[in-house]
């Protein structure tokens, strides 16, 4: 789907969506959401990555950096083909304002289980040809993904280099041993991976026709627990143990004098250059399936990134190592054409990795949560963009707008007043207004910062284990008087269809 020559968009991850279930998911509350997007004149809906999230919730430690999360296939499609008949809710229901992923991620797990037992029981035989031709599609990555769940399941969660030796290394007789007695649960994570992208096919369908395009989230790194490590541990920093020998994260900073131990396994980008880098063409293909266009995490690792030796607590020890450079965009340019990503190109940019966006060709971020901290030079502020950014209130890692405000320092508050202008109660619009008149050619606004809300409600703290990715909101909060304000805004600075503001202009 093309964009507008000027567009808006919202951040929104759907597990944050409302719903009986636990957490959002791609069921109705999904395809409402998308009605409300195209009501306030939005052409964009950013999500974070949708890989199978970690035990926390984090979709950014996946076991997969190609399969979707099965906790985001709806239950109701399920249940309106007959495949899953008894959808007992807890006697209480689920909190409605967080997403328990330990608990919910079990009850739903169940349920899918149920679901795939009607499947094989009560499916139709176009409905199961349907699923070979998919499964037959994706069998590059979706074979060992389906193999290593199943393996994982018999093995109560044990990470896969303490399993058995043959199934470790992946000899040729245990993996055949275990597909053959395996097959049932093999079936199961199949199916799942089916409903996904059936599931988000549809939506995506319904969001491109009503005009909004899905924007989806690259992480560049992949969890040491991942079947991309099992099935390549050549293409990782692994001893003979199978265990990391450097680490990724970041440097020490002001805001983090310890630096950040993200504790992923690094890539050996010698070796993905040997074949061409064919793991990072096949993950950027599948990408494409799934989203109109994409922001590709952590872009300036491509460039360089932080190596942390694996023993280190902290990333004081890490240090810069070369990445893959254009070498990397070029190969993906020449098997897929022009790619429509956005780099996140926060952190620590020193000219190499401005250089390699520069190359690239792709549009950068400009936060404007960061704007405030120095003088009317910063190149965040609005009237320094450029047409090649993506114009940001926040993100998913940063406060929101209102949070920011009540935390800023006294001077950030004096010149985000004067430059706004704004205050304590209006911030929020003042950053989204300065978002849209900004040239940039996309501006992207968290949920949170259209409705206005607190630091309760933000999405995560970075440098923090627990009690992120969880939040929710309820339609109760939005009312309709964000979304027509959103449009009206959007409208008048050339990112939705000026009969917007006309046809409030006439009432």
């Amino acid at each position: 789907m093309k964009l507008p020559a000027r567009a808006a968009g919202v951040l929104l991850h759907p597990t944050s969506l409302p719903g009986p279930n636990g957490l959002g998911d791609l069921g109705p509350s999904a395809y409402h959401f998308v009605d409300w997007l195209q009501g306030a004149g939005q052409s964009v809906w950013q999500w974070l990555p949708t890989t199978p999230p970690d035990g926390t919730g984090s979709p950014y430690q996946s076991p997969s950096a190609f399969a979707g999360s099965p906790l985001m296939v709806a239950l109701e499609p399920l249940v309106e083909r007959g495949w899953l008949t008894d959808l007992a809710l807890p006697e209480d229901g689920w909190p409605t304002d967080r997403a328990d992923f330990g608990a919910v991620g079990a009850w739903r797990l169940a349920a899918l289980r149920s679901a795939a037992a009607g499947f094989a029981a009560r499916a139709t035989a176009g409905e199961r040809a349907e699923l070979q031709r998919w499964a037959g599609s994706q069998r590059a990555w979706l074979d060992d993904y389906a193999l290593f769940m199943a393996l994982e399941t018999l093995h109560a969660g044990a990470p896969w280099w303490r399993w058995a030796a043959g199934l470790r290394c992946r000899e040729a007789a245990a993996l055949a041993a275990a597909r053959e007695q395996l097959a049932e649960e093999i079936a199961f994570w199949t199916f799942l991976q089916w409903c996904f992208d059936s599931q988000l096919a549809a939506l995506k369908a319904y969001a491109n026709a009503r005009g909004v395009a899905l924007m989806g989230d690259l992480p560049i790194f992949v969890a040491h627990h991942s079947v991309d490590c099992w099935a390549r541990p050549e293409l990782f920093y692994l001893d003979t143990q199978d265990q990391p020998t450097i680490v990724a994260g970041a440097p020490p900073d002001p805001l983090g004098p310890e630096g950040q131990h993200w504790g992923n396994p690094l890539y050996r980008w010698d070796r993905m250059a040997e074949d061409g880098y064919a793991w990072w063409i096949a993950r950027l293909q599948r990408a494409m399936q799934l989203a109109d266009l994409f922001r590709i995490d952590h872009f300036r690792g491509f460039a360089a990134y932080w190596a942390i030796p694996a023993e280190s607590p902290t990333a004081l020890a890490g240090a810069w190592q070369p990445g893959p450079g254009l070498a990397l965009f070029q190969a993906l340019r020449a098997a897929l054409g022009e790619l429509p990503i956005v780099a996140e190109d926060l952190g620590v940019i020193t000219p190499d990795v401005a250089q390699l966006l520069a190359d690239c060709g792709y549009p950068g971020m400009r936060v404007l949560l960061f704007a405030f901290g120095g003088d009317a030079t910063h190149s965040y502020l609005p009237h320094h963009h450029v047409p090649g950014t993506v114009a940001y209130t926040g993100t998913h890692d940063t406060d929101t707008a209102r949070g920011w405000w009540n935390t800023a320092s006294a001077a950030e508050r004096r010149f985000a007043a004067s430059y706004l202008p704004a205050g304590e109660h209006d911030i929020h619009w003042g950053l989204v207004r300065a978002a849209c008149n900004s040239v940039a050619k996309l501006a992207i606004f968290p949920l949170q910062d259209v409705l206005g809300l607190g630091s309760e409600h933000r999405m995560n703290i970075p440098g923090t284990s627990t009690g992120n990715w969880g939040w929710r909101f309820d339609w109760d909060m939005v009312g309709p008087e964000p979304g027509r304000v959103l449009g009206l805004i959007s409208a008048a600075s050339g990112r939705a269809p000026f009969s917007l503001l006309e046809r409030a202009l006439a009432r």
